[in-house]
């Protein structure tokens, strides 16, 4: 075991520092060919968001609400409260830093503001207080205006999937809200209780629709409306590249396109994966509405008293070794902002020819529903999705878990693979120590996919006791 270790750890160190010069080289190489291809210079995750500012002469920022906080970005635009460290920083963030200079700018009142190199300015240009702001020749001064807060184009870039199926999200009646899957009885007033599915990390609603929705009973079908939802950045949902896919902004878009839409007061989430991390938010945010909450491999680690979250997560999650193959792909699309586009160019802008060889080489015998949700994304959303959500979220779940201790008055029931090689089973049983009444099954002999996958008429069965307990326990 010692020697297995040894050479693990000997292994990753080469291969992680050939990677490490690779990505360097693919990083020179993408802003060659986004400026051939789009005609800027377009920052990465390499630099600052000092030295992003610099090269980019702007740094949109943004604020609604009556709190400081920033809530949309893109290449040039900073939400310091929902951006994840991890995106700048694999050590000592940068954004805290950079957070400090803005937080010490006494006009941060505005709705919003545009920051440029060296000078202050309010924002109002019918404001009669305008006025410039020097700083001394060690500091680095911005000017804020908040009359150019404009979204970047949201058409797919040059190294993203161009179909049909990628983009259908553009047409005008798309744009706003997310891909929705809704079955329920012929008559919807028959609906007795709704149902909301949030799929995980690289999937899609399909992995609701194609193995639960047809095994669910009669009865089931006839008194629940079940919806499962592409989330941002996913399947057929909008995949804008100027979002930061932060927690916010899914939490808005799921609010906007389910419960909104389909008027729901009191509904059921059943939540897998990064899924679980909306599904907690989702449970703080609507206390009331919840009805039952399922979690299938919630990534919740407790994180060490003085330690950073953000960085524990991603260690935790991603922790750079080359065996299992699991964890080296979760080191390779975490760690490596040039090597995951180069993954996405070559993979997911080409998902319908991997979609047509496996359906070639399995003669038609295996359904390729899972590669939807696998490939049918671009690399701005599952990187800032990655880093933001599963990463970005360590320092809160412990606040959620607390608030739906306390707060929510419904069942929490986990489901986790016994060989699960993505999310440790101790995280389930760490979501328990937060939430005493949850209650935790363990499925032996099955991993991060096949706890639903294979099983999903035992899982659909489960699935209709806790939904049925839910109306005699909490009436």
């Amino acid at each position: 075991m010692a020697i297995a270790r040894w050479l693990n750890q000997t292994v990753g160190f080469l291969v992680f520092f050939f990677l490490d010069i690779f990505d360097y080289l693919l990083c020179f190489t993408y802003k060659t060919l986004d400026f051939f291809f789009e005609y800027e210079w377009k920052p990465c995750y390499c630099s600052s968001p000092l030295q992003a500012q610099a090269k980019t002469r702007k740094i949109i920022v943004s604020e609604r609400g009556d709190y400081s906080k920033i809530v949309s970005m893109t290449r040039t635009k900073i939400h310091f409260d929902e951006i994840s460290d991890t995106l700048y920083s694999r050590g000592p963030s940068l954004l805290m830093r950079l957070s400090k200079l803005v937080s010490s700018v006494k006009c941060f009142n505005y709705t919003g503001l545009i920051m440029r190199h060296n000078a202050v300015e309010s924002c109002d240009n019918n404001d009669e207080s305008k006025k410039k702001i020097r700083s001394s020749s060690k500091k680095r001064m911005m000017t804020l205006n908040s009359t150019v807060v404009e979204k970047s184009p949201t058409t797919p870039r040059w190294s993203d999937c161009h179909c049909s199926f990628c983009t259908s999200w553009l047409s005008p009646s798309n744009k706003d809200s997310l891909f929705v899957k809704v079955q329920q009885p012929k008559d919807s007033k028959k609906a007795r209780d709704n149902v909301v599915f949030i799929h995980g990390f690289l999937s899609s609603s399909s992995f609701w629709t194609e193995t639960l929705f047809p095994n669910f009973s009669d009865s089931a079908k006839s008194n629940y409306r079940l919806i499962a939802v592409d989330l941002l950045g996913y399947g057929r949902s909008p995949k804008p590249n100027d979002s930061l896919y932060t927690l916010r902004e899914h939490l808005e878009m799921i609010e906007k396109s389910v419960i909104s839409q389909y008027n729901l007061k009191k509904f059921h989430v059943v939540a897998h994966s990064l899924g679980c991390v909306l599904a907690l938010a989702l449970a703080v945010k609507h206390p009331g509405a919840i009805k039952s909450l399922t979690l299938l491999a919630p990534p919740y680690y407790k994180v060490p008293k003085g330690v950073q979250a953000a960085q524990y997560v991603m260690r935790k999650v991603a922790p750079k070794n080359v065996w299992p193959p699991m964890q080296f792909g979760a080191s390779l699309i975490s760690w490596y902002e040039h090597l995951g586009r180069t993954v996405c160019l070559l993979l997911c802008k080409s998902h319908r020819l991997v979609d047509s060889l496996t359906r070639l080489l399995t003669l038609n015998r295996m359904r390729t529903y899972l590669i939807e949700g696998f490939l049918c994304h671009t690399h701005n959303g599952s990187w800032h999705t990655l880093h933001n959500i599963i990463f970005g979220s360590g320092g809160k779940l412990d606040s959620y878990l607390d608030h739906v201790r306390d707060h929510v008055n419904c069942d929490v029931t986990i489901f986790h693979g016994g060989k699960d090689e993505v999310i440790p089973v101790e995280c389930s049983y760490s979501v328990k120590t937060k939430v005493p009444r949850a209650t935790v099954h363990i499925i032996p002999d099955k991993d991060h996919i096949t706890i639903v996958v294979g099983r999903q008429k035992d899982f659909a069965r489960e699935l209709e006791l806790i939904w049925q307990r839910s109306k005699t326990t909490h009436k």
